[in-house]
């Protein structure tokens, strides 16, 4: 697992590439934290649940109904767990500075993304979520258990709205994905 040390302002910040699923995602924050980190801001593409979230539109998970398995090993059974507080608010504060357009809103994960029906997808969107992905659950319940700072930021990736799915082409979107990670970086000096 490279970590790479980069100097966005004047504070040294790592740099990793995460695990795709909560188990995985989870075992690499255990890792880091061991290894001394303490503060976190995770990145990616996420499904969206409403079609009018355009490709690389971000968004600021404030909490995650929890559809995996991991996060259930480091907190109670509850349907959601939130952020954290500190991290959501540096996160926020940013993207309003810096006048970037975001939604902040629950997500849904799950690791069961062959069964992203569309009863589950109806049904959590009236629980408040507007994306879908693989690791926010057990990231923000790594975090809570080991007392760390950790917050996120998704872009708009797949549509999972239709009848068929429709990729977008949201992995080949190198502009939004650099340009988040830039974002990214200089948000985790401000942590």
């Amino acid at each position: 697992m490279p970590i790479y040390e980069t100097l966005p302002g004047d504070q040294r910040v790592g740099l990793t590439l995460g695990y795709v699923g909560a188990p995985g995602a989870a075992a690499q924050l255990e890792e880091l934290i061991a290894m001394g980190f303490g503060k976190f801001i995770v990145c990616g593409g996420a499904g969206v649940l409403q079609k009018d979230i355009q490709v690389g539109h971000l968004v600021l998970p404030c909490a995650a109904v929890r559809d995996e398995g991991t996060s259930y090993h480091y907190a109670a059974p509850s349907r959601e767990i939130a952020c954290n507080s500190h991290a959501l608010a540096v996160i926020e504060e940013r993207l309003i500075k810096e006048n970037l357009p975001y939604i902040k809103a629950k997500t849904w994960t799950t690791d069961a993304f062959y069964r992203e029906t569309d009863n589950k997808i109806a049904l959590r969107a009236l629980e408040g979520c507007v994306t879908v992905e693989m690791e926010a659950a057990a990231l923000f319940a790594v975090a809570r258990f080991r007392g760390v700072d950790l917050g996120q930021i998704l872009y708009g990736g797949d549509d999972l709205t239709g009848s068929e799915w429709d990729s977008r082409q949201w992995r080949s979107r190198e502009d939004i994905r650099g340009n988040l990670v830039d974002l990214c970086l200089r948000i985790a000096a401000l942590l």
